[in-house]
């Protein structure tokens, strides 16, 4: 009896052992898989996340390789057709996933076919449907260049190039790109091109409507704006702040909804953000200032503060009237 007792708790002991440790199917396309398999064979890391582009020429194990079929079934071919080409099937590798718990899923791509190789990510909103992709580094047999990528915790993603010159000295180059979950896509919000000095930066709400008596944009240069448009909720405005200051040091940038709570003040709050930001307003200017701490929107010493004033909108030309 005690021999039949033992081997039963051993039976139920290995049982127990297997349903906690269920085999991950393979992705090589010999099998069913869901979209929960797809996302969760990426190895989740934390932000900020970066890498280099040596990290697209090291060898990665085949076990595993992600079956051109599996893929195709989540994501759509249009994605590594714009990366390798028409009609090419590459090897393609999980690199790496982001989670925003409730929210997105960020997952980085590596696709080798021959001689092009790169690196793309793909987001998948909360219901995991496919939502947005983007090449975030594409290898070149220049020795001359670097290019490196990262991933802040604001989600702000960062395509950067570095290149040494012939007479030594080194050119940088960044494209700054955040998630417009409305659109489905990846916006480019700022951009810095490698053979120019100038940084230009790209207002993300420029063609929104401007008719509240508020709207436009509030400026001290090119590098710092205030830009406020309309908003479809009554006694709300949509904003985009960003500044940079001690010559590109410190920087800082936000994006949202502020509402008024008084005919000339408008304050910003979102829920999971303890960032509180005020706006006063005048006809010609915006006074802000920073209530409660925004340290995840900014560099750490400086804030979000100053007074900006309004730019005259051109005329529009008017149709002459025919006689």
């Amino acid at each position: 009896m005690k021999l039949k007792f033992w081997v039963i708790v051993c039976l139920t002991v290995l049982a127990l052992f297997a349903c906690g440790h269920k085999k991950k199917p393979s992705l090589s396309g010999e099998e069913p898989v869901t979209i929960t398999d797809f996302i969760e064979s990426f190895q989740p890391v934390d932000l900020p996340y970066q890498f280099a582009d040596t990290s697209v020429n090291k060898k990665t194990k085949d076990s595993l390789l992600i079956g051109y079929k599996v893929f195709a079934q989540f994501v759509p071919e249009a994605v590594l057709e714009k990366i390798v080409g028409t009609g090419i099937k590459p090897k393609i590798y999980p690199m790496a996933r982001v989670s925003v718990p409730g929210k997105e899923n960020y997952l980085f791509v590596k696709a080798l076919a021959g001689e092009r190789k790169a690196v793309f990510l793909i987001c998948f909103d909360k219901k995991s449907n496919f939502l947005a992709a983007i090449p975030v580094l594409q290898a070149d047999t220049d020795p001359a260049t670097k290019q490196f990528f990262s991933i802040d915790k604001r989600l702000t993603i960062s395509k950067i190039i570095s290149r040494r010159n012939a007479d030594g000295t080194v050119s940088d180059g960044k494209d700054v790109y955040v998630l417009n979950e409305g659109a489905k896509s990846f916006m480019l919000i700022m951009t810095d091109a490698l053979d120019e000095k100038n940084v230009e930066l790209i207002n993300p709400i420029d063609t929104f409507s401007r008719k509240n008596k508020f709207s436009g944009d509030y400026v001290k240069d090119k590098k710092n704006l205030v830009s406020v448009r309309d908003n479809k909720k009554a006694g709300r405005i949509t904003f985009f702040v960003h500044f940079e200051r001690n010559n590109g040091d410190c920087t800082g940038e936000l994006k949202g909804e502020a509402g008024f709570t008084s005919p000339n003040t408008a304050i910003y709050r979102a829920n999971g953000d303890p960032c509180v930001v005020q706006f006063n307003f005048t006809p010609a200017s915006v006074r802000m200032t920073e209530v409660q701490g925004c340290g995840s929107h900014r560099g750490m010493n400086c804030i979000f503060e100053g007074t900006y004033f309004k730019k005259k909108e051109p005329k529009k030309p008017t149709r002459k009237s025919k006689k």
